[in-house]
């Protein structure tokens, strides 16, 4: 038990973990190079991604809502076994395609990897065959007033036993500070407290990268 409530770890302590983990993957350190280009964008830090990685484990069905550059993907694609499947869903055709020739790199076959080129909420309100389920693990990052949305769409398409992650959950410290009232904050703060309150699921938020949320989902 630790009894120092005011120690946190630091970045210290994320560069030693950093120093013992496994290498990443070249076209895991393109993606971060890619992502740190003027356009900035948005992927899930290593922290996180080593997360991912880990819960995936023994996770064959993924559904992922927001792809990007495919960072989350990948991970959730090389924590997974490899006869694993993820469904991920984003409207722009022009990153996922970049995306795909990350995973070529990284060595996951195409078949493993759907790609549902649409607005998340509307592909599952025109029930895409692809998002038919059930899923074992379903993971979040995309439009943050949209979170509940992709919830409400989600909770029937997973499994007994399901994980739900959710990333971005304390917004860089804005979900907890009462001063911070925008409509993302606003959005991230009622979903976690609807997670976090929901019976069906045994949920908590690690204090990694800007906060994941961690459900495991009773049916």
């Amino acid at each position: 038990m630790k009894f120092d409530r005011g120690w946190l770890p630091g970045a210290r302590d994320v560069d030693w973990i950093e120093s013992i983990a496994r290498p990443l993957e070249p076209a895991q350190e393109a993606i971060e190079a890619a992502a740190a280009q003027p356009e900035r964008i948005p992927i899930v830090d290593r922290d996180s991604g080593r997360v991912l990685a880990a819960l995936a484990a023994g996770r064959r069905r993924i559904v992922e809502v927001g792809t990007a550059y495919g960072s989350s993907t990948l991970w959730l694609a090389l924590g997974q076994p490899a006869d694993g499947t993820i469904v991920t869903i984003d409207p722009d055709r022009s990153r996922t395609d970049l995306a795909r020739g990350w995973w070529r790199e990284a060595g996951i076959p195409d078949e493993r990897i759907t790609v549902v080129t649409a607005k998340a909420l509307e592909a599952f309100e025109h029930s895409e065959p692809a998002l038919a389920g059930p899923f074992d693990l379903a993971f979040i990052d995309a439009l943050k007033p949209e979170y509940e949305a992709y919830l409400d769409a989600l909770v029937p398409r997973l499994a007994p036993g399901a994980l739900l992650i959710a990333d971005n959950v304390l917004w860089s410290g804005r979900v907890a500070d009462p001063a911070e009232g925008d409509a993302n904050t606003q959005a991230l703060r009622a979903f976690d407290r609807r997670v976090l309150g929901d019976l069906r699921f045994r949920a908590t938020i690690l204090p990694v990268g800007d906060g994941l949320l961690v459900a495991g989902f009773g049916g």
